[in-house]
């Protein structure tokens, strides 16, 4: 199997009726061309465009439609009541960490005693974990709250009820046939949700969870001689744990993340502040959480134990938060080197004996377990099949996958069931866990569902744009603009045009892995810089069509636009 090299050019949606473009610029006092972007993302009257801009925190749906809201919320009440210890059991990665972190601070801030437990991904594994269930019974703790994981674990769900610990789990993963028992369930994927969107992460989940305990509380006249804690002070540990875990940018997690960037950018907490600055994090955006904060976060749970990352967000006595993010960037460094060696071996394994192939399953006894998940999402951008590493140990696999659009992972897992000790995810991600001795028979299971569901197309990667433009449109105000449509992610993607036969001038090599060069069209000279295109230097001359993105670029004390080059060929060719 060869990397993919050529990408087909889409246009993302039909070009809007101009009439509707003009009504709604004129409405909301937009240019044309944001008129055009909202239109084009599906919003068709000036209020609901109006809704999307502003994203205000008082439009956001009622928690009690959540399944079981009721039932968690009357649970915990009783728990805030009478000083029970409660117990918050989280996952290893962001949105566990910080859902974990959202739900300790607020449950404290609302006078509760409580505890929490992150699993140790090498010694745990995935999940609510049997034996912090156990601890939790030996520490006469009898209510326990899980956050972003717990829908597929009916065996610990079981030992919770047997230890007597009251179990409600808080979850956004699909749940399976049949569900744990446990005295609640909020999961918007379970099938009576009533709550109008699905797509909270785990930390979403649990931030409704807050609110809906916090108006009973209030009903309950719980705050008559208590201080009511502000909720929106939590929202930058929403936003980390939404953008890291990629749920779309849409509804109720736009609303919910563009108001925790604005957190984030603040720094307010110590914890936050250290690890923007380990980060080289100038100015807070989607982009800057997802791939410069984030990953150190997750590095934790990879690396050594992710509890480090709750300490550091909480700001726990004692802990100083320098060091603790420090020693977050140093197990991101030791994440990279692990994760090169794990990609060269897969590349060279996929590149000789995986020919023809719909699906890539790959299985390695020497593999670290904490960035198979990574590698498999580069193997995906190489060669864009659908893909599961596996991590062998002592006859065990722990396997991470990641997917292509068109191609349900997680009803692909289901399908290869009876092969598996376990799985879950969703449609674009999913880890299982598979004896040794099945792993041949699951890769062949599922290249063969592979090959009942992708078309030649599917396993063509395509650009989605947003149209032809000229360069002669760009202005800084106009791409100035264009930022109102941010917090910038899935569903919700950063602006992308095309410009035609624009001519290349002073192409040069930059770290020897990017391309910086300038584009002429019709008199107009724009600056671009094309980033991880460095092989494609010889390509870089003539004239081109481009796929870009419009961006304002900075420079001592000057701003001018810069085209941020996604890719491009030679002018004419077929898109």
């Amino acid at each position: 199997m060869q990397p993919v090299r050529q990408r087909r050019w889409i246009l993302r949606a039909n070009s809007p009726d101009p009439l509707l473009v003009q009504e709604m610029a004129e409405s909301l006092q937009i240019n044309d061309l944001l008129a055009a972007m909202i239109c084009q993302r599906g919003y068709s009257t000036s209020v609901q465009a109006r809704q999307f801009l502003q994203s205000a925190l008082t439009s956001l749906p009622d928690p009690d439609l959540l399944p079981d809201m009721d039932k968690a919320c009357r649970r915990l009440q009783t728990a805030l009541e009478s000083r029970e210890k409660i117990s918050i059991h989280g996952d290893y990665d962001v949105d566990g960490i910080s859902g974990c972190a959202l739900l300790v601070e607020a449950l404290q801030a609302l006078g509760g005693q409580v505890e929490y437990h992150i699993p140790l991904r090498l010694k745990d594994g995935y999940g609510l974990s049997a034996e912090a269930i156990r601890q939790v019974a030996r520490g006469d703790c009898r209510l326990m709250v899980s956050v972003d994981c717990g829908i597929s674990a009916h065996a610990e769900a079981r030992l919770a009820q047997d230890l007597g610990i009251d179990l409600i789990i808080t979850d956004h993963h699909q749940p399976g046939a049949t569900l744990p028992v446990a005295i609640a369930l909020v999961n918007p994927q379970l099938s009576g949700n009533r709550f109008p969107y699905v797509h909270l992460a785990g930390v979403g989940v649990a931030f409704m969870l807050l609110i809906g305990l916090r108006k009973r509380l209030r009903d309950a006249g719980y705050f008559l001689d208590r201080v009511e804690p502000d909720l929106r002070h939590s929202l930058d540990l929403v936003a980390l744990g939404t953008i890291a875990d990629i749920a779309p940018l849409t509804g109720v997690n736009r609303t919910l993340v563009k108001t925790g960037l604005r957190l984030l950018e603040m720094g307010n907490r110590p914890g936050v502040a250290a690890l923007k600055r380990v980060a080289g994090v100038s100015s807070v955006t989607s982009g800057s959480v997802g791939f410069q904060m984030a990953p150190r976060l997750n590095a934790a749970g990879r690396i050594e134990d992710a509890a480090l990352g709750v300490k550091l967000l909480l700001g726990e006595e004692g802990i100083d938060a320098e060091a603790v993010a420090q020693q977050l960037d140093l197990f991101n460094q030791q994440r990279r080197t692990l994760e090169k060696k794990v990609l060269a071996d897969a590349i060279a394994r996929v590149e000789v004996d995986l020919q023809d192939r719909r699906a890539i399953v790959l299985a390695g006894a020497d593999w670290h377990s904490g960035v198979i998940g990574i590698v498999a999402s580069r193997l995906v951008e190489r060669y864009h099949r659908p893909t599961f590493l596996i991590a062998l140990d002592n006859g065990v696999g722990k396997g991470s996958g990641r997917s292509i659009k068109g191609f349900d992972l997680y009803q692909a897992l289901k399908e290869c069931g009876d092969l598996l000790e376990g799985y879950g995810g969703h449609t674009m991600a999913a880890g299982l866990t598979v004896a040794e001795a099945q792993v041949a028979a699951f890769s062949r299971r599922f290249e063969q569902v592979a090959d009942e569901r992708l078309t030649d197309d599917l396993c063509t990667p395509s650009i989605e744009h947003d149209g032809e433009c000229r360069l002669g449109l760009w202005s800084v105000a106009v791409v100035d603009e264009l930022k109102a449509l941010e917090p910038f992610g899935v569903g919700n993607p950063q602006p992308l045009f095309l410009s035609r036969c624009c001519t290349v001038k002073k192409c040069s090599l930059v770290a020897e892995k990017h391309l910086k060069f300038e584009v002429e069209q019709q008199g107009i000279v724009l600056s671009a810089i094309a980033f991880g295109c460095g092989e494609r230097f010889m390509e870089c001359s003539g004239e081109l069509d481009i796929l870009y993105r419009p961006q304002l670029n900075h420079w001592r004390g000057h701003t001018q636009v810069q085209m941020q080059v996604v890719d491009f060929r030679p002018a004419g060719e077929p898109a």
